[in-house]
């Protein structure tokens, strides 16, 4: 039996370092990861899922790219922008999703930094990470602030933030308190203690949350017209307001002060060069002049002659405009800040055991499987041995548009049928690209003649005749299933604009059953947020009898497991065990007996109800010996009417994504759209006929 593409999700390559608010030092427990990770493997890649396109480049990515082993490009390593996420956020995880693959794909491990909470619409951003996280299955190392916090309320704190992250499925590998008081280091380490996810605590290094000169100039708005344009990389560890004279100045600088003084204060000025250039006296990072007053002709001559290095800023703001903006500058760990970086490294070396932490990170996590996970798998399994499937409705905007995005993505090979000096034209107006697709016309395509002496012979049972037969074929439904007969086509899928017997009875005439199957029935991959359930039969067979409903269930356990579902199949009913009787009860026992002794090695239990057999604690109460009960993966329904209207029910209320219908039973590979199918749904469906060619 053939496993699917979930069946090697086992240990996580990948590390996940998230916050909860800002300024919370994320890069410095980034970095410190980053460089044990590249001690460990010879890939190291960096992966940012959100972020700004078309603005500045992140300085966060571009710090570790820089110290990345994986040789990726920047481009290669963002996911989306918060506009994307804002528009679509389904759409823009989907996204997230497949270009972290494709960076995962050239990596031995993969360490991805989450948002910077600069703009994400969302109630809780760390949810956000934490849904991203859990879509990736990376487990997370959670960095929060420590600073101007009581131990009590960092530890407050860790644990709404740990529930954040269970909510979204997510698993906290762990937790790194961060800019900690000095003094405090132990009381919030005793604090941490109790939680079950490893704490690490940092203390507070006022070096790596100081803005470097070029940030203060920027702040300021400012021109340097003094001083060496290298120092602006250098951090200002205080700043100085110069409103005094200037013998109480000097009593006040300290090393790494800027000192800020409006540009007629000639004696401040003097005095501060002087200072920094005399021994004895500590070493400044800039001088900033305000008021948008030059220094003095003399003074400049003078200052000039010194030769200093130390750069000297001019702005227009005044004194407070001035301090104010100063004081409110954001010091970054970029990739130019070499001391910092240092001062990171050691930071974390001294506190944190970073070969614990990533054994802490790969360690298994929850057998999680979210939908876009399940469907970045499904597209990533077709790829792997691409299939050639038809699209009768190429004139349908939808089938245009999901066709661009599958030959993009290259998950199939596809042939289009339609006039093509319509569907070309159409689709370039949608900004598609589709001129890798074959496009064949029906209605005058030289197959017609062939297909329609094939099909006359086919059917000469029912009296069908060859210019019966040449109508019948110019139908887009039979021609496309004509091509899948001749193998000139792996699959089909069809149904966007077509009734689902108009797109399947082509396949019962031409097709037919696999040899050991009587029924042609469907599933539904139901994708909750956690877990993904097959359900059967919601869309072909009405009112299967015993034999049918066996048929159902052993076609829905094969096909689960195709897909990577472990197939534990209950056979539902209104009644669980032996609780219940009637006709509708009967046929649900005599359906499971037979499937027992046709598929003896097929853990099946029936008749029972729904809540039994998902959830455990039911289970326990009304089947507490099944091996399926309260764990059921593969849901079969008595019947056509109570299928169709669970699925949708489940899809509606609990926001799960189905996909489907598949069919099953038949010898070649042809499935169904709803006619209010998304785009999405239309790429999943072609996925997943791709895999059933592969294995059928």
């Amino acid at each position: 039996m053939s496993t699917g593409p979930l069946s090697s999700r086992e240990r996580s390559s990948a590390v996940y370092v998230a916050s909860p608010e800002g300024d919370t030092g994320k890069s410095t427990v980034a970095l410190g990861i980053l460089h044990r990770l590249a001690a460990t493997v010879a890939k190291v890649g960096v992966f940012r899922p959100i972020t700004r396109l078309g603005e500045d480049r992140d300085y966060i990515l571009e710090l570790l790219l820089d110290h990345s082993t994986a040789g990726l490009d920047y481009d290669d390593c963002v996911g989306v922008g918060y506009e994307r996420l804002h528009e679509d956020p389904d759409a823009a995880l989907a996204d997230i999703v497949d270009r972290y693959h494709r960076v995962a794909d050239r990596c031995d491990a993969v360490l991805i930094v989450g948002s910077d909470y600069t703009d994400v619409a969302a109630p809780s951003e760390l949810s956000t990470n934490a849904r991203i996280a859990a879509n990736l299955g990376a487990p997370v190392v959670l960095a929060v602030k420590a600073k101007d916090r009581t131990p009590e309320q960092v530890a407050h704190i860790v644990d709404i933030c740990l529930g954040e992250v269970a909510a979204q499925h997510a698993h906290t590998a762990a937790v790194v308190a961060n800019r900690c008081d000095p003094a405090q280091l132990n009381a919030v380490s005793a604090a941490l203690e109790p939680f079950v996810p490893k704490c690490y605590v940092l203390p507070e290094e006022p070096l790596l949350v100081a803005p470097s000169v070029a940030e203060l100039r920027d702040a300021v708005e400012g021109t340097v017209i003094a001083g060496d344009p290298a120092l602006l990389n250098r951090e200002a560890l205080e700043v100085l307001v110069a409103g005094m004279t200037a013998e109480h100045v000097l009593e006040r600088l300290k090393e790494g002060v800027a000192v800020i003084t409006p540009g007629d204060r000639s004696d401040v000025v003097l005095a501060v060069v002087s200072a920094h250039a005399a021994e004895g006296f500590p070493s400044l990072s800039c001088i900033i002049l305000n008021g948008g007053l030059e220094l003095h002709p003399s003074i400049a001559t003078l200052v000039a002659g010194l030769g200093l290095r130390l750069p000297i800023i001019a702005t227009r703001f005044g004194t407070f405009e001035t301090a104010s903006r100063v004081a409110g500058a954001r010091g970054r760990v970029t990739a130019t800040s070499l001391r910092k970086i240092d001062t990171a490294l050691a930071l974390m070396d001294a506190h944190v055991d970073t070969a614990d932490l990533l054994a802490q990170s790969v360690t298994p996590i929850p057998d999680v499987v979210t939908p876009q996970m399940f469907t970045y798998q499904l597209l990533d399994w077709a790829r792997s041995d691409r299939k050639h499937i038809v699209l009768p409705e190429g004139d349908d905007d939808r089938i245009l548009t999901a066709a661009g995005r599958l030959l993009q993505r290259g998950v199939a090979e596809l042939t289009i049928l339609g006039d093509e000096g319509q569907i070309r034209p159409r689709a370039a107006e949608l900004g598609v690209d589709i001129s890798a697709a074959t496009v064949l016309n029906p209605q005058t395509s030289d197959l017609c003649d062939r297909f329609a002496e094939q099909y006359a012979e086919l059917r000469k049972h029912k009296g069908v005749t060859v210019e019966q037969a040449r109508e019948i074929i110019h139908d887009v439904s039979y021609f496309g299933t004509m091509l899948v007969h001749n193998d000139m086509v792996d699959g089909m899928v069809s149904g966007a604009r077509h009734t689902t017997a108009h797109t399947v009875r082509p396949s019962f005439e031409i097709i037919k059953t696999l040899p050991d199957v009587n029924t042609v029935s469907s599933i539904f991959l139901m994708c909750l947020a956690d877990r993904v359930l097959a359900y059967g039969d919601c869309a072909i067979v009405p009112d299967p009898t015993s034999e049918q409903l066996a048929d159902i269930a052993i076609s829905s356990a094969r096909t689960a497991a195709r897909f990577g579902i472990e197939p534990r199949v209950a056979m539902l009913s209104y009644s669980t065990g032996t609780s219940g009787t009637g006709a509708d009860v009967d046929k649900v026992r005599a359906a499971t007996e037979l499937v027992h002794q046709r598929e003896p090695d097929l853990l099946v239990d029936g008749p029972i109800q729904y809540d039994a057999a998902v959830e455990p604690s039911v289970a326990k109460t009304k089947m507490p010996d099944s091996k399926v009960a309260g764990r059921a993966t593969v849901l079969i329904f008595p019947d056509l009417n109570t299928g169709n209207n669970t699925y949708k029910a489940v899809q509606r209320s609990a926001g799960a994504i189905a996909v489907g219908p598949v069919l099953q039973g038949l010898k070649k590979p042809v499935n169904d759209l709803s006619r209010g199918a998304l785009v999405e749904d239309i790429v999943n469906t072609v996925a997943i006929t791709a895999i059933q060619a592969q294995t059928l």
